[in-house]
């Protein structure tokens, strides 16, 4: 089957049932040889700029439509019989508006398949969805099951805990922006409260003066799209805010940097070693200290 996946946990999720698109988007970059398969996606964004500089780049493309275009000639190229978009986020990924639009004129006889995740159980039943559509069922359950069984060992070992701290976790730093849909159910999960947020919420952008009055105990900087070097480039977008030195997570050195770009944003097969990363956080005296690309301590390096 040729497949054409349009978002990067989209691409994670064919490989891992043992699928190689033909196609994928710009973003597309794990396992590392999605990175060199054609791409049928541009972007209208510098993704080096900086956090406050995306956020106008943004919302200028809005006006003039859209983050994302599809590459007609490239995706007639792959000429593709299953196509995988996503409906969560049009700043995140290409809209499926945009992709069917594209398929209709380009007369593609090819099946559209829409992911739209707000929760661990609904990246789970995307797994599934298409593991069907690409005949891979079984696969694909025996996948859901291992990833299960390692969120039932976190879950098991948070119970124990006799204190559930107060945990923020930020995907956007200029502005805020407390991250939702299925972080407040990792966080829980792991073993913290996430009382700015409930499970499945979308992610809003909030004024600062929210989370210095939530003033967390663990605090965790995430901006979609970012691995640790960018975050920690664009650190002073939070250290430089009034108020920063006096949060109890700052004070007593839980202030942390997390990959937006491969964990906390990607809804695929990973959000497990996302929660285990964030496990690692919470409770570390029960958890292995996470990989140095996953997280990094905030006091660690210079802001």
């Amino acid at each position: 089957m040729r497949v054409v996946s349009l978002l990067p946990s989209a691409t994670e999720i064919v490989y891992a049932l043992g699928v190689e698109p033909v196609a994928t988007s710009h973003e597309c970059d794990f396992p590392p040889e999605a990175a060199d398969l054609p791409s049928v996606v541009d972007s209208r964004i510098d993704a080096d700029a900086t956090s406050g500089d995306i956020d106008e780049q943004v919302q200028q493309a809005e006006t003039e439509g859209g983050v994302y275009e599809i590459d007609r000639e490239a995706l007639a190229d792959a000429d593709p019989d299953l196509v995988i978009s996503q409906g969560i986020c049009e700043v995140c990924a290409v809209d499926t508006v945009v992709v069917e639009e594209a398929i209709a004129e380009l007369g593609l006889d090819c099946e559209l398949l829409t992911t739209d995740p707000h929760s661990l159980e609904d990246i789970f039943d995307d797994v599934r969805r298409i593991g069907e559509a690409l005949d891979r069922a079984e696969r694909a359950d025996e996948l859901v099951a291992d990833l299960q069984a390692r969120v039932d060992r976190v879950a098991d070992r948070a119970d124990e805990l006799p204190f559930r701290p107060d945990v923020a976790v930020l995907d956007w730093l200029d502005p805020v922006m407390v991250a939702g849909h299925w972080v407040p159910e990792l966080v829980e999960l792991a073993g913290g409260n996430f009382g700015l947020a409930d499970p499945g919420d979308a992610s809003t952008p909030r004024e600062w003066a929210e989370i210095r009055e939530y003033d967390p105990d663990i605090l965790v900087a995430a901006p979609c799209g970012f691995e640790l070097d960018q975050t920690f480039e664009n650190l002073g977008d939070l250290t430089d805010r009034e108020g920063w030195r006096q949060l109890r997570a700052v004070r007593m050195n839980r202030a942390y940097a997390m990959d937006g770009h491969h964990l906390v944003n990607r809804p695929g097969p990973r959000v497990v070693e996302t929660l285990e990363a964030l496990a690692a956080l919470i409770q570390p005296e029960r958890f292995d200290v996470p990989e140095a690309w996953m997280a990094a301590s905030l006091a660690k390096r210079p802001a």
